[in-house]
């Protein structure tokens, strides 16, 4: 699919149902069973995007929180009469019925461990990013993948976005940007949940099991904004913007340039500003990521304006590559080629009703984020037809995921770092080398990668 045919298909459902009729008829091929561990808010996406593509059958939903249990039941209601079965915990759905696909859609503390599981009792994953929150959960996930050979997608959607295909094309494949000798990763966005100041501890809710939902990770005082996306504010439970919006980013230009693991990986940053604040985030960081003649920087700040002028959200969170002939920057939605020599800035926007950077309307910024999550959730299914990987394959999350988690390690101890993906180590840095695995609360054990 070309970016043309992507926006046309934003008003062509029609297109869409006979795709999905072709590539996955019901009269022939069984409807695959499916299972959704985690109900938040991108249970919802995840959900959506897989009924636009192909028949399915949700057969079982968990979550600790008895409220998006029911909040997700409706949502399934909406596409199939059978009533799933419920579950508080991951291991007794896992054991009661035999699925196909489990979508992994919790809070990131809670990602390996229930898709490690998964993958041993049969099913392919559809896991979102970060793979987890340390650099072994995800050599752990890799193994398990490729010993119980499963297909495994990582939710870093912007691999299958057409307009990332056409821009690489254009500029990088044609060797019109030139040599690449620096990347600028950004993000002017906030964090969920995050604020400059103080938020009170509250009481527990009754629908929600707290002690399950904390599960590995420290059991801190309850927030009444953990429920929904304020946990990401809480280190405990994730890496902060850099693990939760620069995986992204460093996912999408490891993909355009053929990147693998990065020779070593420095950071700086911290709360700089908001000194009152509840949440212990990185307020600023500044990373890079060292390859052969080239750097991919990472920046974020939750404080203060943005340099970017404001026209909608996706416009504050990018990548710039900068070669010798021009600079071409990647949103979500657009690219933009200003040429070095002056020359005027040319690129296109996917919401332009004449194809190229100007009127573009954003009221359909909705439909062309669930077009690419259903081109994403296409590529898993024929992954699984053929048995092959998939295009954001399980050791691709991995890497993106655990740079990231590098960056914040070498952020807590002031010093570069250089991980070793053969021996899962970081020569000569035994502390480094101990926080490749986090900690975990008991009774939770650690996965070993060298014994999944």
């Amino acid at each position: 699919m070309n970016r043309r045919t992507f926006v046309s298909s934003l008003a062509a459902a029609g297109a869409v149902a006979a795709t999905r009729s072709r590539l996955f008829a019901a009269d022939s091929k069984p409807v695959p069973r499916v299972g959704i561990i985690g109900c938040g808010w991108y249970a919802g996406v995840n959900l959506g995007a897989f009924v636009r593509c192909t028949p399915v059958h949700v057969v079982a939903l968990c979550d600790v929180n008895q409220h998006l249990l029911q909040k997700t039941l409706a949502l399934v209601a909406r596409h199939q009469t059978a009533v799933p079965r419920t579950f508080a915990d991951y291991r007794d759905m896992l054991a009661a019925e035999p699925l196909d696909i489990v979508i992994v859609g919790t809070p990131d503390h809670w990602h390996a461990l229930p898709a490690l599981a998964a993958m041993k009792a049969g099913a392919d994953l559809y896991l979102e990013k970060p793979v987890g929150v340390d650099v072994l959960e995800g050599e752990a996930l890799v193994a398990a993948a490729r010993k119980y050979g499963r297909v495994v997608q990582v939710n870093t959607q912007r691999r299958s976005n057409p307009l990332y295909r056409e821009a690489r094309d254009k500029y990088i494949t044609s060797g019109r940007l030139g040599k690449i000798g620096l990347i600028e990763l950004y993000s002017y966005l906030g964090s969920e949940g995050w604020s400059a100041g103080p938020v009170p501890d509250a009481p527990v809710p009754p629908h929600l099991n707290y002690d399950l939902w904390t599960g590995p990770a420290p059991r801190l005082p309850f927030k009444a904004m953990k429920e929904e996306r304020g946990w990401r504010a809480f280190m405990e439970y994730g890496n902060g913007p850099i693990g939760n919006l620069g995986v992204h980013m460093l996912d999408k230009v490891r993909w355009l340039l053929g990147l693998g693991w990065p020779e070593s990986i420095e950071s700086t940053g911290g709360i700089y500003v908001a000194k009152a604040s509840f949440s212990n985030l990185p307020d600023t960081q500044h990373s890079v990521f060292h390859y052969p003649d080239l750097d991919i920087s990472w920046e974020h700040r939750l404080w203060g304006g943005s340099p970017i002028p404001e026209r909608h959200w996706t416009d504050q969170w990018g990548a710039r590559l900068i070669g010798e002939h021009g600079t071409l920057n990647l949103t979500m939605l657009e690219y933009a080629f200003t040429p070095a020599d002056g020359g005027a800035r040319e690129g296109v926007h996917m919401l332009s009703r004449t194809g190229d950077l100007a009127h573009v309307d954003f009221s359909q910024a909705g439909a062309a984020y669930d077009e690419t999550e259903r081109l994403h959730v296409l590529n898993f299914m024929q992954a699984r037809e053929t048995r092959t990987r998939p295009v954001a394959d399980i050791e691709e999350g991995h890497i993106s995921s655990a740079c990231c988690e590098l960056a914040i390690v070498a952020q807590e101890l002031g010093r570069p770092l250089r991980y070793d993906p053969a021996t899962r180590t970081i020569p000569g840095d035994a502390e480094a080398t101990r926080r490749l695995a986090r900690a975990y609360r008991a009774p939770w054990i650690h996965p070993d990668p060298a014994n999944v």
